[in-house]
C-alpha cells in the first residue's frame, strides 16, 4: 500500500529535481499530487477531420506520419513539418524547436494532436500544442477532456497529466475515504476514489460537477470544523477574571450627552452578558461608518476597570490609535481612569509609561502593534479591544491575547462584511451588529464629476471653507513608489493653493514622520487648516465633525469599500455633508463602483456589491485578511454550501466534540493537516 505522506521525489519518474521544482507548485508528497486540482479544461473529444475545421480553431485530429522535413529558416528557430494521412485525406503538422519529433514519429505511427488548425495552400495545417502515440483507444492528452494544471518552470502539462494518471492508477481503491458516509448520502456525493478520478479526468460536465461539488463542500466543510473546534476549546477554558462591579459603566451611560440608539444598546447588552459569563468573550462587532462602536467598546473598558481589571485596544495605524485614544480618553478620564497611548514612535516616556501598565496604575492602554511587543507586561489584562480586525493576522491577534490570561476578546470592524464573508472568516465569533445610525445624521450628498468638471468641486470646498466649515482632498496610492505618490499629492496641493488663496491648506501623506502627521491632523482639528490634502492615509479613523466635505480625486482608483470609508470621514456633525467623486472611470467595474457609492450609503448593501465586482480575494486582499486560500471554493460562486458545510460541522462535533471517536480520527487527520493553523493557534479566535 501506498503511503499518501510519502515524499514525491520517491515516485516513480520523479526523483529529486523534480520534486524540488513541484514543490514551488505546494507539491511535497503522494498526496499533494491528488489535490493538486486543474485550473482549467479543454474539451478535445471531438475528433474531426482536419478539413472539418475553419482558420484558427483548436483542433483536436489523428492520422498516420507519412513523411517528415525540417527546416531553419533562421538562427534558432527550427520547424519540424510531419504529413499525415486520415483516410485518403492529407495533412500537416508543425512544431517549433522540437527537432527530436521526426525520429520519434517515423513513417507509419499513428498519432493525436491538438493545436491551432490552419491552411497551407489550401491544405489543412495544425500548430500542435499537445500531441501522443496512440497505441490503445485512449489519449491522455487528446480526445477527451482535458485537465490544464498551473504549472511553474520546467513543469509541463504533459508531465503534470501524467503524474496524474500513474499515481491515480497505482493507488486504485487505496484511496482511503474520510469524510462520514452520512454526510455524502445527505448531499449526494461521490466517494473520495471517483471524485479525484473525476477531477482530474471527467468524462463529462456532469461528473465533473459532482466531483467539484464534493471537494467544495469537503474544504468548506474541514474550514468550519477548526472554526467550531476553535470556538469551543475557547468556551470551554474558563475565565480567571471576574466583572463583579457594574458601577463604572452605568456611571458612564447615564452621564452620556446623547441616548444610546436601540442598536447600541441591544449590542452593549449582547457584549455586558458575554462579560459576565463564566467562559471568555470572542464576540465580532460589526457597525456602518459612524455607527458608534467606540462608545459601546468604552462602556466595556470601564465595566472591566471597574472591576480591577485592566483593558486594551488595539488599532491598525498611529493615527487611528490616537484617535481613539483622544475619544476614550474623554469617555474615561472624567471618570477616575487613566488611559495611556503606546505607539512605535512615542519614545519619550515609554520606559515609564511601561512600568506604569505592568503595576495596573494605567488601567486602559490604547495602541498599535506596540502593544504586542515584548517589554510590554499587564498586571491583570482581562479585554482585548481588536479595531479594524482584517488587518491583523491571526498571529498577532494571538500575541496580544498572549498578554493577558484568558481574556475576553472584542473584535470591531467598521468595513461592514457580507454575510457569506462572515461565515468563513468570523464563523468562530459571535457576531453583534450596530444597523443603526445615531439620529440627526444627516444623508451625505454624494456626486460623481469627471476631471474636466473638477472646477464645481472646487467651487463647493470654496462655499463650505466660507461657512466656517472644512474639508478634505484625497488623491489615492497608485504608485509603486511612494516617492512618485508622494509627489501626486504635493503637485495636487499647489494647484489648490493656487485655485483657491483664501482658504489654509494642510499635507498629510505616506513619508512625514508620525510627529509631523500629528501636528498636521492636530492643527485641521482646531480648524487652523481648513483644507486637508490627504494620501488615503485618512481613509480609516479621524473624526473632525466640523468636516462637511470629501472631495475624492480620480476615484475610480479606489475600492468601494475604501470609498464607504473616506466618505465617513464627513457627515460625522450636524452639517450638511458632500462627497465628490472626480474621476474618469474608463472601465465598466469602476463606473459601476461609482453609481453603487451615488446610489447608497448602506455599508453592508456596498460590501455585498463589492463583493460581486471583486471577488472574496481582493475584497480583503487574501494574504492580509486571514482569508483561507482554498484549492477549490469560491466564496461567492460557493456561498450557498458555506452554509451546509456549517450545519454538517456543528452536526458531527455536537456527537464528538474533540473528534477522538475511532471513526473521526481519520477526518482530524486531514484536518490537521489542511488547516494546520487552527491546530497551531487553537485557543484564538
Amino acid at each position: 500500500m501506498i503511503d499518501l505522506s510519502k515524499p514525491v521525489q520517491y515516485i516513480k519518474g520523479v526523483g529529486p529535481q523534480r520534486a524540488k521544482q513541484l514543490e514551488r507548485l505546494g507539491i511535497y508528497t503522494v498526496w499533494d499530487i491528488l489535490y493538486h486540482f486543474p485550473r482549467d479544461y479543454q474539451d478535445r473529444s471531438r475528433i474531426l477531420p482536419a478539413h472539418a475545421y475553419g482558420q484558427g480553431d483548436l483542433a483536436t485530429v489523428k492520422g498516420t506520419v507519412i513523411a517528415s522535413q525540417e527546416t531553419k529558416p533562421r538562427r534558432g528557430l527550427t520547424i519540424t513539418k510531419l504529413t499525415l494521412q486520415e483516410g485518403a485525406a492529407t495533412f500537416f503538422a508543425v512544431w517549433f524547436n522540437q527537432p527530436y519529433i521526426r525520429k520519434q514519429y517515423p513513417p507509419g505511427k499513428k498519432l493525436l494532436l491538438t493545436g491551432k488548425m490552419e491552411r497551407n495552400f489550401g491544405v489543412p495545417q495544425i500548430q500542435v500544442t499537445d500531441h501522443e502515440l496512440l497505441e490503445g483507444d485512449e489519449g491522455l492528452h487528446s480526445g477527451r477532456i482535458v485537465p490544464i494544471y498551473p504549472l511553474t518552470e520546467n513543469i509541463s502539462q504533459r508531465f503534470l497529466r501524467g503524474l496524474v494518471k500513474t499515481t491515480l492508477e497505482a493507488l486504485g481503491s487505496q484511496i482511503r475515504e474520510f469524510l462520514p458516509d452520512a454526510l455524502l448520502d445527505r448531499h449526494g456525493l461521490p466517494c473520495l476514489p471517483e471524485a479525484l478520478q473525476n477531477i482530474h479526468f471527467p468524462a463529462d460536465e456532469k461528473s465533473y460537477q459532482r466531483a467539484r461539488k464534493r471537494f467544495v463542500l469537503e474544504e468548506l466543510f474541514l474550514f468550519q470544523l477548526g472554526l467550531n473546534l476553535q470556538k469551543q476549546r475557547f468556551i470551554r477554558q474558563p475565565k480567571l477574571h471576574r466583572y463583579e462591579q457594574q458601577q463604572l459603566a452605568e456611571q458612564l451611560l447615564q452621564g452620556l450627552p446623547f441616548k444610546l440608539t436601540g442598536a447600541q444598546q441591544r449590542v452593549w447588552q449582547e457584549i455586558k452578558e458575554d462579560l459576565l459569563a463564566p467562559y471568555p468573550m470572542n464576540r465580532l462587532l460589526q457597525g456602518d461608518v459612524g455607527a458608534g462602536k467606540t462608545v459601546v467598546a468604552a462602556l466595556a473598558l470601564a465595566m472591566a476597570v471597574g472591576s480591577g481589571l485592566q483593558g486594551a485596544l488595539m488599532a491598525p495605524t498611529e493615527i487611528l490609535a490616537e484617535q481613539h485614544a483622544a475619544s476614550i480618553t474623554a469617555l474615561l478620564e472624567p471618570l477616575g481612569i487613566k488611559v495611556a497611548l503606546l505607539t512605535g514612535s512615542n519614545r519619550r516616556g515609554r520606559s515609564s509609561l511601561l512600568a506604569k501598565v505592568a503595576s495596573g496604575e494605567v488601567q486602559v492602554v490604547i495602541g498599535t502593534h506596540a502593544l504586542i511587543q515584548e517589554g510590554v507586561q499587564f498586571k491583570n489584562l482581562a479585554l482585548v479591544v481588536v479595531d479594524e480586525q482584517h488587518r491583523f493576522g491571526v498571529r498577532q491577534r494571538a500575541a496580544l491575547q498572549d498578554k493577558g490570561q484568558r481574556p475576553d476578546v472584542l473584535v470591531m470592524t467598521a468595513t461592514p462584511i457580507p454575510r457569506t464573508l462572515a461565515l468563513t472568516l468570523y464563523g468562530d465569533l459571535d457576531v453583534s451588529v450596530i444597523d443603526e445610525l445615531p439620529p440627526g445624521r444627516q444623508t451625505i450628498k454624494t456626486h460623481q464629476l469627471s476631471l474636466n468638471q473638477a472646477g464645481k468641486a472646487v467651487g463647493l470646498i470654496k462655499q463650505q471653507v466660507a461657512l466656517g466649515r472644512q474639508g478634505y482632498v484625497v488623491c489615492p496610492l497608485v504608485e509603486e513608489s511612494e516617492k512618485v505618490d508622494t509627489q501626486a499629492a504635493i503637485d495636487l496641493y499647489e494647484r489648490l493653493k493656487v485655485a483657491l488663496p483664501e482658504c489654509s491648506f494642510g499635507l498629510l501623506h505616506g513619508r512625514l514622520k508620525p510627529a509631523e502627521k500629528e501636528q498636521v491632523m492636530q492643527e485641521f482639528r482646531q480648524n487652523k487648516i481648513n483644507v486637508l490634502v490627504s494620501t488615503t492615509v485618512i481613509e480609516v479613523g479621524v473624526d473632525v465633525p466640523n468636516a462637511t466635505v470629501m472631495v475624492v480625486w480620480d476615484a475610480q482608483r479606489f475600492g468601494l469599500a475604501q470609498l464607504h470609508q473616506l466618505r465617513g470621514r464627513v457627515g460625522r456633525g450636524s452639517h450638511q455633508s458632500y462627497c465628490i467623486l472626480v474621476g474618469n472611470p474608463t472601465t465598466k467595474e469602476a463606473k459601476e463602483r461609482l453609481a453603487a457609492m451615488c446610489r447608497t450609503q448602506d455599508g453592508f448593501v456596498l460590501a455585498e456589491e463589492d463583493l460581486k465586482l471583486r471577488g472574496p480575494g481582493e475584497f480583503f486582499g487574501t494574504r492580509q485578511s486571514g482569508l483561507p486560500d482554498f484549492k477549490i471554493a469560491d466564496l461567492l460562486r460557493d456561498s450557498r454550501e458555506i452554509e451546509k458545510a456549517k450545519a454538517e460541522a456543528e452536526r458531527i462535533l455536537q456527537s464528538d466534540p474533540e473528534l477522538k471517536n475511532p471513526e473521526n480520527r481519520y477526518l482530524f487527520q486531514q484536518f490537521a493537516q489542511r488547516f494546520p493553523d487552527f491546530v497551531k493557534y487553537s485557543d484564538v479566535s
